[in-house]
């Protein structure tokens, strides 16, 4: 649909944290389709789901009638952002950059639509303008128009500055060739706004002074807030690290549990910023949660929906009845359980050989423990169970723990499941 209540849409979510006069984004934004980009640095061979509030922006942008570009980082990301970060960066190897690309690429596009017509998605590196860019030209075109002081009043370099370890020349650099790469995105793709979160301001704004320095054009820029949980702790982190979007690095199941497992406190405004529910639907989805918390609808509602993004609805089906398996005991699920769980929980082989050990050994050896010590401190702490019943220091490993000859239900804590296989 093509609309100028973007804006609107995204005050509902609570996406908007800054932005450039408001009134005037407004006016052109009902004008017409306008052309919206986003960067996203090779850092690491995913992104995570810290990401995916960004990614979904351009989206809704492309939802709402505009063009979204989306920019992989292949030169910033041989830099570093400083921004948000007490020390350096390691700089990457040209070789690893080009992987962590090769990777990212993918789920830059996975969420857009790159058919043809008025609003189709472009896929752009800045490495493609940046490189055969020489230091003269580049200090005489962009560092020229963007002078020292102003880059020191930027939160991100400010507070660099102001550390310990203060900013290298490499990473204060990281502010002129972002706002080059709008510059470029301007003069080449008549890109009129730029989008991040909010640690991305600083950057941002370099770059609506660079053009207008440059070419006397007027664009814009708005940021969403970084999202934060309830309980203090770090979103998109888990008891095992990152949530990443690579089915490799956090498999499906595992990222719709990190979602199942959210706070109360969170879930409407996951719900808003980071589904394409219509807002109409999340306001329908928290008065059926209100009415039993306990059933967690809504939070089932948001792991299906974040799951069908990332990983498509196949894949979200099959996490959602993992999921649900564990609302049963391990001996009331069917063939068909044991499938849904074996193709999404991490397997275990067990040979008729360790029939009679140790069963810590075991987990120990297939990794659902990280040691025998570490296993026997989780039992200590009544963190461990097989089929429901809490494991004992020193328990055997027996034939009869197979329900169905076969197979057998590890939890580790609260979170953490394993499948326990018979060949």
């Amino acid at each position: 649909m093509n609309t100028p209540n973007i804006l609107d849409d995204l005050r509902a979510r609570g996406l908007i944290h800054d932005s450039t006069n408001s009134e005037v984004l407004a006016d052109r934004l009902s004008e017409g389709p306008i052309s919206v980009y986003a960067g996203f640095d090779p850092t690491s061979d995913s992104l995570h789901v810290g990401n995916l509030v960004p990614l979904l922006l351009l989206r809704r942008f492309q939802d709402f009638g505009h063009r979204p570009v989306a920019l992989a980082g292949g030169a910033t990301g041989m830099i570093g952002d400083p921004g948000g970060r007490t020390s350096e960066r390691n700089l990457l190897d040209i070789s690893v950059i080009d992987a962590n690309l090769a990777s990212i690429k993918p789920q830059l596009e996975m969420l857009l639509d790159f058919t043809a017509g008025t609003t189709q998605a472009r896929l752009v590196d800045n490495r493609d303008w940046t490189a055969p860019l020489g230091v003269l030209e580049f200090l005489r075109d962009v560092g020229k128009h963007i002078t020292v002081n102003t880059m020191l009043a930027k939160d991100s370099v400010k507070s660099r500055v102001e550390s310990d370890g203060g900013i290298s020349f490499t990473e204060f650099s990281y502010m002129l060739l972002q706002a080059n790469d709008y510059r470029y995105l301007h003069n080449e793709l008549q890109v009129e706004l730029q989008v991040g979160g909010s640690d991305q301001w600083g950057n941002i704004t370099a770059g609506i002074d660079l053009i207008r320095r440059t070419s006397g054009a007027h664009v814009h820029g708005l940021t969403v807030p970084l999202v934060t949980r309830a309980d203090g702790q770090k979103f998109g982190k888990s008891a095992d690290g990152a949530v990443w979007l690579s089915p490799e690095r956090t498999t499906p199941y595992a990222f719709f549990q990190y979602f199942v497992n959210v706070d109360d406190r969170d879930v409407e405004r996951f719900l808003l910023q980071m589904t394409l529910l219509p807002l109409d639907k999340v306001t329908s989805v928290m008065a059926i949660h209100a009415q039993d918390p306990g059933q967690r609808s809504a939070q089932q509602a948001l792991a299906h929906a974040v799951t069908v993004l990332v990983h498509g609805p196949a894949e979200a089906d099959r996490a959602a009845g993992a999921s649900a398996g564990f609302t049963r005991s391990a001996e009331e699920l069917s063939d068909a359980d044991w499938l849904e769980l074996t193709s999404s929980l991490p397997v275990i082989e067990v040979l008729d050989s360790d029939i009679g050990r140790d069963l810590v050994e075991i987990l120990a050896d297939g990794g659902a423990v990280a040691s025998r010590g570490d296993g026997r401190r989780l039992i200590a702490q009544g963190g461990l169970s097989l089929n429901g019943e809490k494991i004992s220091d020193g328990q055997l490993l027996e034939a009869k723990n197979f329900v169905d000859e076969r197979h057998a239900l590890i939890r580790r804590g609260k979170k953490q499941r394993f499948v326990l296989r018979r060949a």
